[in-house]
């Protein structure tokens, strides 16, 4: 009975996985590619790697990403469904590795729930859905860093430099954190831990020194705030789904519940070892690190926390496994575990999913392309950004070639300064709507100072503005 009942918890565990990794692989084109997937577009979607590499000396993230990228794109074709396509294979991936890791912590005498648990959250969270079908490192970055977790653990030195190294070199947060384990070993004098740590550095290290000049010039990073507790709440939301302090409140709720009523004893919540194997000890000390540090030089985005997903997913599985409840605890515990799954089946994929809404970090220069598709005279303050949108659409077989491509502000002055103007000049961008206006309004303003009467033709497009702007007749007379 007890093997009976033990077996319907994994498959219905399974399933649900199943169908959260499903969906995130049905939803992979549903929206546009967003400002920073296109740069991934723009970055490894080159002609040879020597390009490639020539552009990535000029960005702030490290190259392994973008280089596995372009040979991916390679062997599979350049669009966004097999930009996308990667982050998922790497999410599918990461997730089996973190799902073993906490399966060989749990031991064989007190697996229980740790596995089912460890699945969970391993495919279902909101972070690595969030990631899952996203044309960005970060997902593979979970992938390396739980690899080399998984082989710490094992004290297997070779691949663990090995983990170390790509992790490093996809991640300048998977270097900062590797580089804390190293630390943190070689003071609890596992000099061959210590050792493969610093081996595995090397090559990122490296390419910080290649990059030099611009990761430390004042544009790295540019647009990272400093610590505030909007980064908090923002790393709790993308890590618990939506109402994160709420949820965080009944969460601890539900632990004091089970604690004087449900028969939850004492966990193992401060046990080093634990914390240690699993990781956790060297993310907390890499968190730590970057939030004084971002201080002086803001480092710390919300997003780049996804690295410590691959220790707190195993150690959280292990220590609620554990939990030994009665009838009532073991009902209540299904209940709140319910209610967080259907947050994040719903509101989880909120913004992956038009019809429920979303727009991927509000942006839209999909519509944007196919509403302009087969025009000329277009210009846009993100006229880079537009031009890889209409590659990607193109590629997808959704807009024709474009007949001109998209100009800068600097290349709508060179248009406007030679004659005869052009009777119907196009304007647009897509972002947020106060960004968007403050960038876009430049642009409307000279060339309606020339005489062009710019007409909205949007067609209620959200995170996103056309203008066609004509030339009025009395300033361009038949002759």
């Amino acid at each position: 009975m007890i093997g009976s009942r033990s077996a319907s918890i994994v498959l219905g565990v399974a399933l649900v996985c199943a169908g959260f990794a499903l969906k995130a692989l049905w939803l992979i084109d549903a929206t546009a590619l967003w400002s920073d997937e296109l740069y991934s577009v723009g970055k490894s979607f080159q002609a040879s790697p020597a390009a490639l590499l020539a552009m990535l000396r000029h960005d702030t993230h490290p190259p392994l990403y973008y280089g596995v990228l372009w040979g991916w794109g390679q062997l599979v074709g350049q669009s966004p469904i097999t930009l996308r396509l990667l982050s998922w294979l790497a999410y599918g991936a990461g997730g089996v590795v973190m799902v073993a890791q906490a399966r060989a912590l749990a031991g064989h005498k007190r697996r229980g729930w740790t596995v089912p648990l460890a699945a969970l959250m391993a495919f279902c969270s909101p972070y690595p859905i969030r990631f899952s079908i996203e044309g960005k490192s970060y997902a593979l970055l979970v992938l390396f860093v739980a690899l080399a977790w998984w082989w710490r653990n094992q004290g297997r030195c070779v691949p663990y430099a090995l983990a170390v190294a790509l992790a490093s070199l996809t991640h300048f947060y998977g270097l900062f954190l590797l580089v804390a384990a190293g630390a943190w070993d070689g003071s609890r004098r596992r000099w061959g831990l210590c050792f493969a740590a610093g081996l595995g550095v090397i090559p990122a290290l490296a390419w910080i020194a290649y990059a030099s000049d611009y990761l430390f010039s004042s544009k790295a990073g540019s647009w990272i705030g400093g610590p505030s507790f909007a980064l908090l709440e923002d790393t709790l939301a993308r890590g618990l789904g939506v109402w994160p302090l709420p949820k965080l409140a009944l969460l601890l709720l539900t632990l004091v519940i089970l604690r004087r009523w449900g028969g939850l004893k004492p966990g193992r919540w401060l046990d080093v070892d634990l914390l240690d194997r699993t990781g956790v000890i060297p993310s907390a000390l890499m968190v730590v690190g970057v939030v004084l540090i971002s201080f002086f030089k803001p480092l710390a985005f919300s997003r780049y926390f996804v690295v410590l997903i691959p220790a707190l997913v195993p150690v959280l599985a292990v220590l609620l496994g554990d939990a030994q409840l009665n009838r009532g605890g073991r009902l209540f515990a299904g209940v709140v575990l319910m209610v967080v799954l259907a947050s994040w089946w719903g509101p989880g994929f909120a913004e992956l999913d038009p019809g429920l809404g979303g727009v991927r970090e509000q942006d839209q220069f999909r519509m944007v392309s196919r509403k302009t598709d087969g025009l000329v005279e277009r210009y846009s303050p993100r006229a880079r950004l537009l031009n890889l949108s209409d590659r990607m659409e193109q590629s997808m077989g959704r807009i024709s070639a474009p007949v001109a491509a998209w100009g800068d502000r600097s290349a709508l002055r060179q248009r406007l300064s030679t004659t005869p103007h052009p009777s119907v000049i196009w304007l647009a961008s897509s972002g947020p709507e106060q960004a968007l206006l403050r960038k876009l309004n430049p642009l409307q303003q000279e060339v309606e100072q020339l005489g062009y009467r710019c007409v909205d033709r949007s067609q209620a497009l959200s995170h996103g503005r056309i203008l066609r702007c004509q030339l009025e007749s009395k300033l361009n007379p038949v002759p």
